[in-house]
């Protein structure tokens, strides 16, 4: 499954602008978000930006918007499209700017002012948004333009523009009651404290969850590289002379596919498993129960049964009856495939005379060891050809020249926020400059986990202003003058993310509410999963799949061992998944009167509820460290990955039907999806390129989840 939490930080606006004039402002001119940065496609000035500039600019730019909404609702001027709905795609820049940098870097590149300022922020900007959102003589103008849309004669992008306007009110709460508004406004301000109360806590267990030996035995397995920085994580932190080896987000830990000792992996799984249920200032479990409690509560204030059939109305799939159909319908098959994955394991621990059952702790070093044996290669032997600035930039970037005309020009002269970001000018095909795209690869302590991409501007051809995107990744840093080796996992994640960036980069709209990827939850991973396929495509493969020390290129023998093992493994991928998507669900189906006390005993009795609950196989993310339903973003939603699958193993099967890696067929893709970010339905979206419904077998066989 794929590593990714995309994080698109916007304002309540959401809009990027350069060219619209704004009101005057509060904010001293010395603060570099009291203007427009003027670096090119108004790329953030990383190195005038300080933290104490981050209150007062958002302080001001919450003043501002709010004043110009007042403007818009208290119009004396009858409402009509553009003094009321544009009017409002045009508030908010001040806002705009902070919130995208402010956002984006409290992910990337935290502190503790940060996380200071954000547990402060949190509720404020919830509350900014409930002023707008809840606004009953705005709503009224909105309104009053939606029963007439038919007569407006807008065009298409500009009607379903108001469309969702209305949509986005009414689901924000613009028809309740008063009291019930009133009621809903400090619902919103608890769950925007709690949801970075979890996001944060996630964060400093993982930092402080990390294992701990005192012995270079104990890492037996280990490269000498990987000990030595285990070694240099441990000093950092006052240990000398212990190795230290860091926590990722997932369950599962990539130290446990070699480690040699059963148990130090015992020991690693138990750490990552009880992230957060386990007390201490971390603990998540009351925070889980608050939140769970409060949506439920969100939920039925809105007229909805659950969280999940709130969230889920405003989404391709539409109300729980689809997901959950989905999940089940995957559920059986992908259990069954990893038990029998499972069998194959046991055998192999059994021919070593193990002695032991097979555990979650052994999952990834012994299916390896089956894997070597099946198709007789190590993944590490797929590492050498991997290399970093080889797979972006003969790989990656590439495939994009390939399919899209694109090309690429790094760039020294603009500022980052950690010597380790790269910066790229981006190309469209006739040779005008299309984007700025910011690779930001590398794992740091005060970066959260996976890999998202993001957009610090965002085009909109209203408002003049064209995207600047980013690429974030935790793949671990080697020592200075030492090659960055890929394993197989993060070699897809760069494909994927920058899928997710593309769909940013070719965006081609008038409006900023529809820019880029602002399409719904369980659309949006689409065009990012499709992007994977380039990675193993025979021509990009043969351009990028170098030895990093020789030049060699893969061999032949390799890579059809690679093509071969690519269904491997797919019982215990698909089973982790869905154990998280369904746990996700649970969470959000119970009614108010249904909350647990256990987290937990709920979270066992769940799993096992969906006949998913094969211990050697636990929940990509188990409840207490799962952020992206907690923390926000993918709540109720975790399910659109797999959903989203289903689109993009159609649409691959469409590039193969029409020859593949094609100037034609990717012309075609961007013009039809990829540019069109959210200016109408998604699933008309597809239909309109592939000429009907997305069909499941292509997902089947791709996930080995076909009947023999």
């Amino acid at each position: 499954m794929n590593r990714t939490n995309i994080i698109i930080a916007a304002s309540v606006a959401a809009v990027f602008s350069i060219a619209h004039a704004e009101p005057a402002s509060l904010l001293p001119a010395s603060n570099p978000f009291a203007k427009p940065s003027t670096l090119p496609f108004g790329y953030p000035a990383f190195d005038k930006i300080q933290n104490e500039d981050y209150a007062p600019a958002f302080e001001e730019g919450m003043r501002q918007q709010a004043a110009e909404i007042e403007a818009i609702a208290n119009n004396k001027k009858p409402a009509t499209f553009d003094n009321t709905i544009v009017a409002m795609e045009k508030s908010g820049q001040l806002l705009s700017r902070v919130s995208s940098v402010f956002g984006n870097l409290s992910g990337a590149n935290t502190n503790d002012t940060f996380k200071a300022l954000e547990r402060d922020l949190s509720p404020k900007l919830a509350a900014h948004s409930d002023a707008i959102r809840l606004n009953g003589k705005l709503y009224a103008r909105i309104k009053s333009l939606y029963e007439k849309r038919d007569k407006l004669h807008l065009d298409a992008e500009s009607k379903y523009l108001l469309e969702r306007y209305n949509t986005d009110f009414v689901r924000a709460g613009a028809q309740l009651s008063d009291v019930d508004k009133a009621k809903l406004k400090t619902m919103n301000g608890e769950l925007a404290k709690l949801q970075t109360t979890f996001a944060q806590n996630v964060l400093e267990e993982a930092n402080a969850s990390a294992l701990v030996v005192d012995t270079r035995e104990e890492l037996a397995g280990m490269s000498d590289k990987a000990i030595a920085a285990a070694a240099k994580a441990a000093t950092a932190k006052g240990m000398d002379g212990k190795f230290l080896i860091p926590v990722v987000n997932t369950t599962g830990q990539a130290s446990l596919e070699v480690l040699t000792n059963r148990a130090v992996r015992e020991k690693l799984m138990a750490l990552s498993l009880a992230r957060g249920s386990h007390g201490g200032k971390f603990d998540n479990t009351q925070v889980v129960l608050s939140l769970v409690k409060l949506r439920a509560e969100k939920a039925a204030l809105m007229g909805y049964p659950n969280y999940a059939a709130y969230a889920l109305a405003d989404q391709t799939a539409h109300d729980t009856d689809a997901v959950n159909k989905i999940l089940a319908e995957l559920t059986r098959p992908a259990v069954a495939n990893a038990k029998k994955e499972g069998a194959e394991i046991q055998q192999a621990i059994d021919k070593e005379n193990g002695g032991f059952q097979l555990a979650a702790q052994d999952w990834a070093i012994y299916s390896d060891k089956v894997k070597a044996e099946r198709f007789n290669f190590d993944a590490n032997e797929l590492r050498p050809y991997f290399e970093l600035n080889n797979v972006l930039t003969n790989g990656v970037f590439f495939a994009a020249n390939k399919v899209y005309g694109l090309s690429f020009k790094e760039r020294k002269d603009l500022p980052v926020y950690n010597p380790d970001v790269r910066v790229f000018d981006v190309f469209d095909a006739d040779g005008k400059q299309l984007a700025i795209f910011i690779a930001d690869f590398y794992a740091r302590s005060n970066k959260r986990g996976g890999a998202w991409m993001n957009a610090y501007m965002s085009q909109s051809s209203l408002m003049g202003t064209r995207p600047v995107v980013a690429n974030h990744l935790n793949i671990p840093k080697p020592n200075d003058g030492e090659p960055t080796l890929l394993t197989y996992d993060e070699l897809r994640t760069m494909f994927h993310e920058f899928g997710h960036a593309l769909h940013g980069m070719f965006s081609n709209v008038k409006y900023p509410r529809f820019a880029g990827t602002r399409v719904p939850r369980d659309y949006v991973e689409f065009p990012s999963q499709v992007n994977e396929m380039w990675s193993v495509w025979p021509e990009v493969l043969a351009n990028y799949a170098k030895h990093y020390q020789t030049g060699a290129p893969m061999p032949k023998e390799l890579l059809d061992k690679v093509i071969a093992s690519k269904k491997f493994n797919e019982g215990f991928r698909t089973t982790e998944y869905l154990a998280a998507s369904i746990l996700d669900q649970k969470w959000h189906q119970l009614g108010v009167n249904q909350i647990p006390t256990d987290v937990l005993g709920f979270e066992a009795a769940a799993l096992k509820d969906a006949g998913i609950d094969y211990a050697p196989v636990p929940p990509r993310y188990r409840t207490t460290y799962f952020s992206h339903t907690f923390a926000g973003g993918y709540s109720a939603g975790y399910y659109g990955y797999v959903w989203a699958e289903k689109l993009d193993a159609d649409a691959v099967e469409w590039f193969i039907e029409n020859g593949g890696m094609l100037r034609k067929n990717g012309d075609y893709f961007r013009k039809m999806l990829l540019s069109k970010g959210g200016t109408l339905d998604a699933m008309q979206m597809y239909r309109n390129f592939r000429g009907r419904d997305a069909k499941i077998e292509p997902l089947l066989e791709r996930r080995g989840l076909t009947e023999k």
